[in-house]
């Protein structure tokens, strides 16, 4: 005996409208607790939904490129009923239930070859659902999970590859032909250039270059990460308009205490880092100058109560910022840890959307790397984003001689529509204040 079990979009944070990107099974299909079944893309990452329970694929209500939310019904499973009840005796095999097939209306069963069938919107006749697209259930795709993460990390969607192995199976090969077939055939939005992305006019056309002409080239497909994070990228440097001021603040005292805390610590606690601080030093100068800690919405100005920062992280699928939350209420050994933890999911690709959400502050550090100073672009809504370039030691005059100190370069872009330059100048002179002596932190 089996029931039908209803299959939700679980909680996936802030986002809703979110876009599913690929289905993983089929009308038919049997799935285990934990298998993915379909693929949902937010502005940075990919998120699965999992099967919660072990079943036969009922039916599926939503097609690649429709938009789901929290609590949206995506598929329903036949459930065999010693899955979900406690029970000695071995149960028959999951099979449609007679109540519920009485109460659909008539409809020729789809095979378990048919995959990703089109199904209705909530109360919707599922046999006009199936008409309008039989055509696109009629073949199947045979592709391995691993291919299938491929093509989507390429930016490709294996609905559209071709598969030359058995069976027709998409290949690795066919994945990567499918990418430079389509970054050679000069599709229209790339041969209208980047100022087409922007709506701006009146400008020259973006240069049209034959670079294969003066040498050997190489063409590599962007990560989607790049793809995404891009066009808003270029939306924030366009459309904010941009200040960057400059300061730099001794953290000698600073440095020799951060030494000082992590020859204490042990073995399995994390090292903390100037960026630990920063992120104290951020909070308390968000708390002294709310209006670092809004937004634009229109006409007003939304001063958020609550200090999120986010950290920019570089990770080989290009730039994310996970956010520290309640950044205010959490100790420096606490913030250290978190930094840690958080870029460690994003460097594996294993970051949730969750925690790329609700920064009210960011900040970009290059003190690992290197440089003197840098600009960095705003990360809207947010109105500021502070920029830590790499700390050096330099000769300082202390009235009587030259002492060497180390001096740590700080940069504060700043949305000029809502902060002025003296406004700037006196929030990096806090932080700067706050990171040469700690007990400042606070005041």
């Amino acid at each position: 005996m089996s029931t039908v079990q209803e299959i939700l979009v679980p909680d996936i944070g802030d986002f809703t409208d979110v876009p599913v990107v690929e289905i993983l099974v089929s009308v038919g299909d049997a799935v285990a607790e934990g298998d993915t079944l379909i693929v949902l893309e937010s502005d940075k990452s990919t998120l699965e939904v999992p099967a919660e329970l072990s079943g036969t694929v009922h039916s599926i209500t939503v097609n690649v490129d429709d938009v789901v939310s929290k609590g949206t019904l995506i598929m329903t499973l036949g459930v065999d009923q010693s899955t979900t009840e406690t029970s000695t005796n071995s149960a028959p095999p999951a099979e449609p239930d007679p109540i519920q097939e009485q109460e659909q209306p008539k409809q020729s069963q789809p095979t378990p070859s048919q995959r990703n069938q089109p199904a209705p919107q909530n109360n919707v006749n599922t046999t006009t659902v199936a008409d309008e697209t039989s055509a696109r259930a009629s073949a199947v795709i045979y592709a391995s999970p691993s291919i299938r993460r491929y093509a989507r990390q390429l930016g490709a969607r294996i609905d559209d590859i071709e598969g030359t192995g058995p069976k027709q199976r998409i290949t690795r090969d066919d994945v990567e032909r499918y990418v430079k077939a389509r970054l050679t055939s000069s599709d229209e939005l790339a041969a209208q250039g980047p100022y087409a992305l922007s709506g701006l006019s009146g400008l020259p056309e973006w240069p049209q270059v034959d670079y294969a002409s003066f040498g050997p080239v190489e063409r590599t497909p962007l990560s989607r990460i790049a793809k995404i994070s891009g066009p808003a990228l270029t939306r924030n440097a366009m459309v904010i308009p941009h200040v960057t001021h400059f300061d730099k603040t001794d953290i000698t005292e600073l440095e020799s205490f951060r030494q000082t805390l992590n020859s204490e610590a042990s073995s399995e606690q994390t090292r903390i880092t100037v960026l630990t601080f920063a992120v104290k030093a951020a909070v308390a100068a968000l708390k002294a100058f709310p209006a670092f800690n809004s937004s634009l919405d229109g006409n007003e100005l939304v001063v958020k109560h609550y200090w999120n920062i986010g950290i920019a992280t570089d990770t080989p699928a290009g730039l994310l910022v996970p956010v520290i939350k309640e950044a205010d209420q959490k100790g420096f050994r606490d913030i250290a840890t978190e930094i840690a933890q958080l870029a460690s999911q994003a460097r594996a690709g294993k970051l949730p959307a969750t925690d790329m959400k609700g920064a009210t502050f960011s900040i970009s550090s290059l003190g690992s790397i290197g440089g003197t100073n840098f600009t960095p672009i705003i990360n809207a809504p947010e109105v500021a984003i502070l920029g830590i370039a790499r700390s050096e030691m330099q000769p300082v005059w202390n009235g009587q001689e030259f002492s060497p100190r180390l001096i740590q370069p700080l940069n504060l872009s700043f949305d000029h529509r809502v902060i002025d330059g003296v406004a700037a100048a006196r929030f990096l002179r806090h932080i700067a204040q706050s990171l040469n002596d700690l007990r400042r932190i606070n005041m």
